[in-house]
């Protein structure tokens, strides 16, 4: 990856190489220190980021003030794109659990670029429409998902974020819950069931994968 190149992955996975090109030269890196936050849940927003290197976690405040965690990203994913369409206030908080390097893309020297290159603007709304498709299958699998589904699911995601499939993941029950929108009684009872399978093992204050065939096997609901 160059110094400026965009990674081809997630919402660009799909864009034309002349898009690619064009997102790629407005783009500028910057870092982060750990624990800083790079913006916070309601601050108006209108920049796409990639993350180059080191770990993000994706938070917000719930009506009664708590922190809830939504998500964690590492190196290769692409966020807030939504608003190189239309800036506005910001879903979620997103700090760093590490140093990390990112690269921003700004909506207002995109849009410059589509003034010069309307084709550019077809792609633009392609992938506008694949990524509320996206969207909507992530809301589903939400709400008809059962718990074990939705919880594999996230083990898998979230310790490829921490490091691939060896990788320990320092999370508490109650953490696990708010990633998957249940009560952490229902989570410590499946995540119990798991550890007597040898689907996980306890490490370092959280969990482990120690059989991820079987939370593959887990995570398709065709299976189920």
């Amino acid at each position: 990856m160059s110094l400026h190149s965009l990674p081809d992955s997630g919402f660009l996975s799909a864009a034309s190489d002349e898009l690619k090109r064009m997102l790629s030269a407005q783009a500028a890196e910057i870092t982060l220190t750990e624990g800083e936050v790079l913006f916070e849940q309601g601050i108006l927003g209108e920049s796409l980021y990639a993350i180059l290197e080191g770990q993000l976690e994706f938070s917000i405040l719930a009506a009664d003030g708590r922190k809830l965690s939504l998500d964690m990203m590492g190196p290769g994913a692409i966020f807030g794109e939504i608003t190189l369409f239309d800036p506005g206030p910001r879903t979620a908080t997103v700090t760093a659990l590490a140093h990390c390097r990112l690269l921003r893309v700004r909506h207002k020297d995109v849009l410059n670029n589509i003034r010069h290159n309307p084709d550019l603007a077809e792609d633009l709304i392609r992938l506008a429409g694949q990524r509320m498709r996206w969207m909507g299958r992530l809301l589903n699998e939400q709400v008809f998902l059962p718990l074990p589904t939705r919880l594999a699911r996230k083990l898998l995601h979230l310790t490829e974020v921490a490091g691939g499939d060896g990788a320990a993941l320092a999370l508490s029950q109650s953490e696990l819950a708010e990633f998957v929108g249940a009560t952490r009684e229902a989570v410590s009872k499946t995540l119990s069931a798991w550890r007597k399978d040898g689907v996980i093992t306890a490490a370092r204050g959280g969990l482990a994968i120690r059989d991820r065939d079987a939370l593959l096997a887990l995570a398709d609901p065709e299976a189920i």
